[in-house]
């Protein structure tokens, strides 16, 4: 073995003392890290003038229940009426009123002064006023709302003009992104907090527009409607809500993505209203039961339940129990995702939609329609009664009749209808329901109109030990329900 001198024993342990030290360095969250910013500081300085603080107030009339409800009950005497908490021959019109106060956020969207917000920061206001960066206010009217998406277009009169924000794409916001937020959370103006882009296409309630950006940046209340910025301060996201069970922060904040927005601003300010696209079809989520029926390798894209005929779905050759996986490119990973780029598609365009059927991928080109303003679900009915169809299945039919159909306002001409669900059976489980009208069944993509119980009977029969797939409709809507066997 060579021998090793003290000095350059030293040397080397010097070296490795450097190299260790350096390493822990750059593995220190915070410091010296590739991509993670030193500070925040530029970016909110650069974008805070663009922020600006909503304060908008209703008139309330002070409920007197007891008192409303008796006020016009002409068989009390006037004498009694004192009892109520109001003076004999009082008008419930000159009841007392409270001035509630909603507060919110905005940003600039041009510099004469239109100002992006969320609807639910001006819906009902009487009086809307808008505080800026230097501490300037000025008094907002509504240009227009769209409480589809929660978006909102006010406008003030500035006495200069004002540094209007960026819009950025959207859609190349990556997971894992840094973003910083400012607003006006619990009346804290200018508040600036930072974190990255937790996840894309959310949806977290019963809208039909949901595909929302959500964020670790703390958002409050008071953040609605301000500026989610991306590192080169351009806008990517609308605060509009967050998931907590406290009502404070807990790192699940949710934004309108920039596109979106961009979308609404721009016909909100032209028009005062917003056209959407519309292809005409009724869609569910695809489950990994679902996704197996149709053998489909993953849980992704949207099941197209009924199509709108006349549509421009139909026109294209798209059918009931097609599997929606992509539009114009780009993939659709949850059913939910396919409303909103729809929605945003200019009427008239001829968009490529992806389809599983059969088996197979295939693509169609689908010319997007305009959505009617009075789109949404309509009324059904239910009935009792009945006959059992398997008792294995839990649950009992009818089939439909003209007069049946027209007591219960349907527009269906034949089916069955489904008269009982017994608690904890399949049918239960796979969440059919009472007043469902069933019209197709059989498995995957092999399925058969059904109008008598007698066909529903032989189905089943011929498919004895598989899962069965009905094609249901209830409230004008259609969805699929898997019944599973085993």
């Amino acid at each position: 073995m060579k021998n090793t001198s003290v000095h350059e024993l030293l040397c080397r342990l010097s070296v490795a003392m450097v190299l260790s030290i350096a390493a822990l360095t750059l593995a220190t969250p915070g410091r010296c890290q590739v991509g993670v910013p030193n500070s925040f500081a530029d970016l909110a300085e650069q974008n805070r003038p663009i922020v600006v603080n909503i304060y908008s107030t209703q008139t309330i009339k002070a409920r007197n229940l007891p008192y409303e409800y008796f006020f016009n009950n002409e068989q009390i005497p006037e004498m009694f009426k004192h009892f109520f908490d109001m003076p004999p021959g009082q008008n419930p019109q000159a009841m007392p009123t409270e001035k509630r106060t909603s507060l919110g956020s905005g940003v600039i969207a041009s510099s004469d002064g239109y100002i992006l917000t969320n609807n639910h920061v001006v819906e009902n206001a009487d009086e809307i006023n808008v505080r800026l960066y230097d501490a300037e206010e000025y008094r907002a009217k509504i240009i227009g709302r769209d409480p589809k998406t929660d978006l909102a277009l006010i406008k003030i009169n500035p006495k200069h003009e004002l540094k209007a924000v960026t819009f950025g794409d959207s859609d190349k916001t990556r997971v894992g992104d840094w973003v910083i937020a400012i607003g006006n959370p619990f009346g804290f103006e200018q508040t600036v907090t930072a974190g990255i882009v937790s996840g894309k296409g959310r949806a977290i309630g019963d809208g039909p527009y949901q595909n929302f950006i959500q964020t670790d940046a703390s958002i409050n209340p008071g953040n609605s409607g301000g500026p989610l910025f991306d590192m080169a301060g351009q806008l990517v996201g609308i605060n509009t809500a967050i998931y907590s069970r406290s009502g404070g922060n807990i790192g699940l904040g949710f934004a309108i993505p920039s596109n979106m927005a961009k979308s609404v601003f721009t016909q909100l300010k032209a028009t005062g209203k917003v056209v959407r696209g519309m292809i005409g079809v009724m869609i569910q989520p695809v489950t990994q039961d679902l996704a197996r029926q149709f053998k489909l390798d993953r849980a992704v894209g949207a099941l197209v339940g009924q199509v709108t005929p006349g549509g421009p779905a139909e026109k294209a050759g798209i059918k009931a129990g097609d599997i929606i996986t992509s539009f114009q490119g780009q993939p659709i990973n949850q059913g939910s995702m396919l409303p909103a780029l729809v929605a945003e598609t200019p009427v008239g365009t001829k968009a490529q939609v992806g389809i599983w059927r059969d088996g197979r991928e295939q693509t169609v080109t689908v010319t997007i329609g305009e959505l009617p303003e009075d789109h949404g679900n309509l009324g059904g009915g239910q009935a009792s009664g009945g006959k059992n169809t398997g008792d294995d299945l839990g649950f009992t039919v009818q089939a439909l009749t003209p007069e049946l159909g027209q007591s219960l306002g349907l527009d269906e001409k034949s089916g069955l209808l489904v008269m009982d669900v017994r608690p904890g059976s399949i049918a239960a489980e796979a969440g059919l329901a009472k007043g469902d009208l069933i019209v197709e069944a059989g498995t995957g993509q092999q399925r058969e109109p059904v109008r008598t119980v007698k066909d529903l009977e032989t189905i089943l029969t011929q498919h004895k030990d598989q899962n069965i797939l009905l094609l249901v409709r209830s409230h004008k809507q259609s969805r699929f329900v898997l019944l599973k066997r085993k």
